[in-house]
């Protein structure tokens, strides 16, 4: 498919206006992931073979591209990690009522979790506690209750639909969870997922629940954690409720039609032994540079990042055990690539430094991205993060669906640069999915950062809608996000081609970009 979509497009201003063969710029961007998430990769698992294959690809592309090392005289910067297994066979789970033990069966009922502040044994009472959010700007918390000390909190997912999702995606991330639930004297948490927003089937969560967890070595870098963890599945959550009154029907209804969700004691606790092996895994982050030509701004840095890992090898579906993450996020990183390989083919010059990096951890909790964050490669300040993560290429590029839209200039950016390729911008549609602090942007957000993530956009009702959502159900997280799926190659490369256009014009413009003085992150700033 050819397309004449003006000077924004043509090797980035490069050229003057001409045709740009899109779909043979998708065959090349195609290439790389079918590489990157080919089974002899293993999918990509922190630490893994695989994982050092990979990187090594993407050292010897950056290379190819005229990048320079981003990591002092190399292009890896490693890191660190705590790796956490669960041994489930040596592990239980029960409910006790009345002093008697109701085992759960682990997979079917519920999941266990484990980390850096697991326990080995625990037995606490439960109380529900509506969303489990403490939201102190909007005077809002689930926390309040002093019966909850000693206790495990259960909680549904979701949120106050009156409260931004802003907000309430800030307060939703594990970190702040995690903060407020131990201010409160809680030891635990038990989450249960609302079936409306579940963006995969329990089943999926079942297959995956024996993966690693990891977490970084650096001390310094610890996150607020509970003692105890685990998700339980809602279509067993009555399990938990029997005794009180109250039934996950009448949570649910309750969710679904915004009403306030009640707060009460459960009849049992939970008693559980969690048995975790530890380990220490190494990974790198994969940074290449070009260096900006303004002799001031060239000590800003503005970064296009994506993750290079993903899950490894799981439980076999129908023979199939690797997760090859083609979409996650094989995707961002063959864009990486890509744009680094037009800037250099175009002669292009931008007046701030560019950083290209790949980074690790990011499907363990957006670690790799927290450590570059913190332990930056490059000398001066990072003053943008346009991140790529799974931007779901399925269908032609109408609309693109935009993260942090509002919140920065970064949002005019973007809209001046898509308006120009007559691609129409649209706002995050479902901010309940907290998808904005669920990647690697939501580290350098956290350092005061204005950031911006993407998906391909549709429309309420249509056809696109559908094939982004049964994505979701068949492929997210699981082995048929492959090479093999269906993908629109000249979407993706004017994707890269609207990504290419607005790095170059952020990188150029007189003033690094700014949060708007009504967003919620801008507060990140004066806390550096």
């Amino acid at each position: 498919m050819r397309l004449r979509l003006g000077l924004i497009f043509l090797v980035l201003g490069a050229a003057a206006a001409a045709e740009t063969d899109w779909e043979a710029a998708g065959k090349a961007w195609w290439a790389h992931v079918q590489f990157l998430a080919d089974d002899k990769r293993e999918g990509r698992n922190v630490g893994s073979k695989g994982y050092e294959a990979a990187a090594d690809y993407v050292v010897d592309q950056f290379e190819r591209a005229g990048l320079a090392p981003g990591a002092g005289s190399t292009y890896s910067q490693s890191v660190d990690f705590t790796k956490g297994s669960l041994d489930e066979p040596a592990s239980s789970l029960a409910l006790v009522r009345d002093g008697k033990a109701i085992p759960v069966v682990l997979g079917d009922d519920a999941l266990l979790g484990w980390g850096r502040a697991t326990v080995p044994d625990v037995e606490a009472p439960l109380g529900f506690v509506g969303y489990g959010l403490n939201i102190p700007e909007a005077g809002y918390s689930d926390l309040k209750d002093p019966g909850l000390r000693g206790a495990i909190a259960v909680y549904l997912q979701g949120g106050p639909s009156n409260i931004s999702g802003n907000l309430r995606s800030h307060y939703s991330s594990s970190e702040e969870r995690a903060k407020a639930m131990k201010a409160a004297g809680v030891v635990g948490a038990i989450y249960i997922p609302n079936p409306r927003n579940m963006e995969f089937p329990w089943a999926r969560s079942k297959a995956n629940r024996l993966q690693a967890r990891m977490w970084l070595a650096d001390p310094a870098l610890s996150t607020e954690a509970l003692q105890f963890s685990a998700t339980w599945n809602p279509a067993k959550a009555d399990q938990l409720f029997a005794g009180s009154g109250h039934s996950i029907a009448e949570i649910l209804d309750d969710a679904d039609h915004d009403r306030p969700l009640p707060h009460f004691a459960l009849t049992v606790k939970a008693r559980a032994h969690v048995s975790m092996k530890t380990e220490k895994v190494q990974s790198r982050n994969i940074a290449g540079v070009r260096p900006g030509s303004d002799p001031q701004l060239k000590t800003e840095y503005v970064i296009l990042s994506a993750h290079l890992d993903h899950l490894g090898i799981g439980e076999p579906v129908n023979g199939d055990a690797i997760f090859n993450g083609a979409m996650d996020d094989a995707s961002g990183i063959a864009s990486l690539i890509e744009i680094a390989r037009s800037l250099k083919a175009g002669n292009v010059t931008t007046k701030r430094s560019v950083v290209f990096i790949a980074v690790t951890g990011e499907e363990k909790g957006e670690l790799g991205s927290g450590y570059f964050a913190a332990h930056s490669t490059v000398p001066g300040r990072i003053v943008a993060d346009i991140n790529m993560d799974m931007f779901l290429p399925l269908f032609p590029l109408h609309y693109l669906e935009v993260q942090g839209l509002n919140e920065s200039t970064l949002g005019d950016d973007i809209r001046a640069v898509a308006a120009k390729a007559g691609v129409e911008i649209q706002a995050d549609k479902e901010p309940n999915a907290n998808r904005f602090i669920r990647s690697d942007q939501y580290s350098f957000i956290k350092k005061g950062v204005p950031a911006l993530a993407f998906k391909f956009g549709w429309i309420p009702g249509s056809p696109e809608e559908k094939i982004f959502r049964n994505w979701y159900n068949t492929r997210y997280h699981g082995v048929a996000d492959d090479a093999t799926q269906p993908v629109d190659l000249a979407a993706a490369a004017q994707f890269n081609g609207i990504l290419a256009a607005l790095l170059e014009r952020v990188a150029d413009a007189p003033q690094a970009p700014q949060w708007k003085s009504d967003s919620f992150f801008r507060r990140f700033v004066s806390a550096k």
